[in-house]
């Protein structure tokens, strides 16, 4: 079966209307028809060369002021194929997680029986496989794009779909945020450096629930003293948040201890991004913000499912997005890190779903002195 390349789309298609610039550079596509090629063609541009025959990365957003030294590297690898024969989201085929937006009509905090329990519970069990697998494979002389396909593969061979891919149209199956990258990262084909740091965030659909968990690694052996205090703080913050997560504590609260502990450590907390509800719905209530302060509303009680995913700047909180509409990057350029599991409330406090085993890769470094 032939399926349409729009993104936006996404449609069987007996059509044999072919991107002209594909056909040149050998690159598979057909589109319904015109007006699907035309407006899909923003984002599937990002898979050609630059020049015929030339594929060498680029940067298709010369004009655009980097705040650091990271850019984008194009061209993309085309969007991974997932067997018809695994259950899809609702947005698999055009972009739109329609059930999704109507359930955020209601506002209401999911409170989880037994059985959908024991489901979202196998789901995060997945996705710490998948992202222990990737994990392993970080070393310097990897690109972001190899990372994204060992997600890719992974996740399929789970019988599950990698809950990112064609989420409001995102073009890759994981987020893979490196340096001043807050969250977001588009795999390409950036390659990882001795001494950088990668997050790497794996979310998965699998049985009607959805689980997402994300850590950041170091690339290498020689890394900076000022990377280790951003990446320890960030786990730290999520440990701490997590200690204060039980049957009556407020989410707005978790700001408040998540700050407290930057700022000890001379960093600062992102605001434009929170956790969130996680299960029957990829994202959902309750909002979970990481700064103190905040006025989210909701009080944990036993079922419920969400997630802590503290984003910590070595510099300003600020933001700013890239022209492709997803990357976020720290305003001054300066590295970001975070970590994120998804937690379940319980009767006396809270179980980590995505909790880190004995042979998990990564942890933590010492601080240096």
């Amino acid at each position: 079966m032939v399926v349409c390349s729009g993104l936006q789309c996404g449609k069987p298609t007996e059509s044999e209307l072919k991107c002209p610039i594909c056909l040149k550079q050998d690159i598979q596509s057909v589109f319904c028809n015109d007006k699907c090629y035309k407006e899909n063609y923003k984002a599937h541009k990002a898979l050609h060369y630059k020049e015929e025959n030339d594929a060498t990365p680029y940067d298709p957003y010369k004009s655009f002021k980097y705040p650091g030294t990271l850019k984008a590297q194009y061209p993309l690898t085309p969007k991974r194929h997932v067997p018809d024969s695994i259950p899809k989201p609702d947005w698999a085929s055009n972009g739109l997680p329609v059930s999704e937006q109507i359930n955020d009509r209601l506002n209401a905090i999911p409170v989880y029986t037994k059985d959908e329990i024991k489901k979202i519970r196998k789901a995060c069990i997945m996705g710490r496989e998948i992202l222990d697998i990737a994990a392993a494979h970080i070393k310097p002389g990897v690109t972001t794009d190899e990372i994204d396909a060992i997600v890719h593969e992974e996740t399929i061979k789970r019988n599950a779909y990698p809950s990112p891919l064609n989420y409001y149209n995102f073009p890759k199956s994981v987020c893979t945020s490196v340096n001043e990258i807050i969250c977001h990262g588009v795999p390409d084909k950036y390659v990882l450096k001795e001494g950088d740091i990668v997050n790497i965030d794996v979310s998965l659909f699998h049985q009607g629930f959805h689980a997402d968990l994300n850590e950041t690694y170091y690339v290498g052996e020689n890394i900076a003293k000022n990377a280790i205090n951003t990446v320890e703080t960030a786990r730290e913050c999520l440990k701490h948040a997590i200690k204060q997560c039980k049957p009556g504590t407020t989410f707005q609260e978790l700001g408040d201890v998540i700050e407290k502990h930057a700022k000890e450590n001379k960093c600062s907390v992102v605001r434009t991004y929170c956790g969130h509800g996680v299960g029957k719905y990829f994202h959902c209530a309750p909002t979970v913000p990481h700064y103190a302060k905040n006025r989210a509303p909701g009080v944990m009680k036993p079922g419920m499912i969400f997630t802590i995913e503290p984003m910590i700047n070595e510099g300003t909180w600020k933001d700013i997005s890239w022209p492709d509409d997803w990357t976020s990057s720290t305003a001054d350029g300066k590295l970001s890190a975070q970590f994120e599991h998804t937690l379940m409330v319980t009767e006396n406090g809270v179980e980590i779903l995505t909790a880190r085993n004995k042979k998990s890769p990564g942890g933590p470094l010492q601080r240096i002195k």
